[in-house]
């Protein structure tokens, strides 16, 4: 699924890790990731969280998407710094999912906490 997601792999999103409910990705903030306060932009880290929790929920076969999710900004990045997004389900019911998902610098600050809604697609094909 990660190969086909142009999105996360222009970026240089990279999958260092992945099991049954559980991804662990890993991004590089760029230069022409900063905002104007010379921060990382919130929609890239959003970004890369999602990216985890999409490969995390996409683990047991059928197709997999986001039903919902939010994020909350705990520390900011900044360009140079290489961002970690470890991802694991807290639970499934029926074809929806709750993941957890948090990013974290290299030095180990914890960067943003993320909660994403997971649903099965109906006979995992495609179709809502």
């Amino acid at each position: 699924m990660l190969a086909s997601d142009t999105a996360s792999t222009a970026l240089g999103i990279e999958l260092l890790d992945l099991a049954e409910g559980r991804a662990v990705c890993r991004m590089t903030v760029t230069g022409q990731m900063v905002n104007g306060h010379g921060l990382c932009h919130g929609g890239y880290v959003f970004l890369l969280a999602d990216t985890a929790f999409a490969c995390a929920c996409n683990t047991y076969g059928p197709v997999t998407v986001a039903a919902g999710a939010e994020i909350t900004f705990v520390a900011p990045a900044r360009a140079g710094d290489v961002l970690t997004a470890e991802a694991g389900e807290r639970t499934r019911y029926g074809r929806s999912g709750i993941y957890d998902i948090t990013v974290r610098a290299a030095d180990g600050r914890v960067v943003a906490e993320f909660r994403g809604r997971s649903r099965e697609l109906k006979n995992g094909t495609g179709s809502p």
